[in-house]
């Protein structure tokens, strides 16, 4: 099958959407199929070679309490033209294919059949920010759609209130050996202490800043412990950094980014992951990640996560923005090892049921039946 990924966001950018369609592509590729990446880009993608066609330069827009990089120009038509001319996609399934404005061009161009997956959830959807008539455009676009994915229950809920479709849930999926291939720690932080490792973005929404507090409260009691954060972000960075230095916060690690071969490493060297987010998650992608490498984790009880982790089980939730019960679970976890390697080992069976492999299967199948479904239809109106 010829398929074509599209993203709205910019390609060189990590994220989840970015991640999502990069791990599909490869698992396309190791079925047999001929999968591309349609996306802008704010560099040059020479590791995907021919299997990444560039659309669109990216701009950073706040979007949702977030910054979308996404393409604002409007005169993409004609590369999208002879795109799918040469290419002959069977089918084009687009990630968040609302989002203008590369996606939305594709979707009103409509040069094969369209499959969409909707991944977000919370906020204010950027198109209320606009005139109805904005509204009515994206209702016709969207009616193009010949399938219609959410990535969870939230995120369903969250589309189909603006967009109501029969919508079909297929998660998200996560390279399970690609975290369990029982990478070497970082050596730097082998030294005895016990890691408390978040992983993510510095926006507000994460809520690093809880978490930052929360663990004032664990150092006093357990001075033997190192908070690593581990993502991209520099505004708000510098902010925490201020924070720390004001509170004499010791042991507090900013890695920065980490590329994708990395992260295995931050989280085999963690002996608690812990994700703080406040909201507007529609799937905890960093908790099954967490849950292969066979980690405990700490996590907030926002709907996209309840959806990934058994209070419990794998780990231990906690209200949004509630301090002391973050630290409470810290600290649980921290004081006893083995509650640690309990929690760590439930989680793995939990990730595999997320791998990649399974998941690729789900939606080549759903492709097929799509494909189906606008047959049939194209028959009948023959007739």
């Amino acid at each position: 099958m010829k398929i074509a990924l599209v993203s709205p966001y910019d390609f060189a950018y990590p994220g989840g959407v970015v991640n999502h369609i990069s791990c599909l592509q490869q698992q396309y590729t190791k079925l047999g199929h001929d999968a591309k990446i349609i996306a802008p880009a704010s560099q040059a993608m020479y590791t995907l070679g021919d299997r990444f066609i560039r659309i669109g330069t990216p701009r950073s827009i706040p979007v949702s309490g977030s910054i979308a990089r996404i393409t604002v120009s409007v005169r993409l038509e004609e590369q999208i033209r002879e795109t799918f001319t040469r290419e002959k996609f069977d089918v084009c399934h687009l990630h968040e294919p609302l989002m203008p404005n590369l996606c939305t061009t594709i979707l009103r161009m409509k040069l094969a059949p369209m499959v969409g997956t909707f991944h977000a959830c919370g906020g204010r959807p950027w198109y209320t920010m606009f005139s109805p008539l904005v509204k009515w455009y994206l209702d016709r676009w969207f009616r193009k759609l010949d399938g219609h994915i959410a990535v969870s229950p939230t995120a369903l809920e969250y589309v189909n209130t603006y967009f109501p479709a029969d919508y079909t849930i297929i998660p998200n999926g996560i390279d399970t050996h690609h975290f369990n291939n029982h990478t070497t720690p970082f050596e730097d932080f082998r030294d005895g202490k016990l890691n408390i490792v978040f992983v993510g973005r510095f926006e507000k929404r994460k809520g690093f800043n809880y978490l930052l507090k929360a663990y004032q409260l664990v150092k006093r009691e357990i001075p033997e412990m190192r908070l690593i954060a581990v993502g991209p972000g520099v505004r708000l960075r510098r902010k925490y950094e201020r924070q720390i230095s004001r509170r004499r916060l010791e042991d507090v690690v900013f890695t920065g980014y980490a590329n994708y071969v990395d992260l295995p490493r931050y989280y085999n060297t963690a002996d608690i992951v812990c994700f703080p987010a406040t909201g507007r998650e529609s799937f905890g992608i960093v908790l099954l990640e967490a849950m292969a490498a066979g980690k405990p984790i700490v996590a907030t009880s926002i709907s996209g996560y309840a959806g990934v982790l058994s209070d419990g089980i794998e780990g231990i939730s906690v209200p949004p923005r509630d301090v002391e019960a973050l630290a409470g679970a810290l600290l649980r976890l921290g004081r006893d090892s083995r509650l640690r390697r309990e929690m760590g080992e439930k989680g793995k069976p939990k990730a595999l049921a997320y791998d990649w492999k399974r998941l690729a299967k789900r939606l080549l199948g759903y492709y097929a039946a799509t494909l189906d479904k606008v047959n049939r239809v194209k028959t009948s109106g023959a007739h």
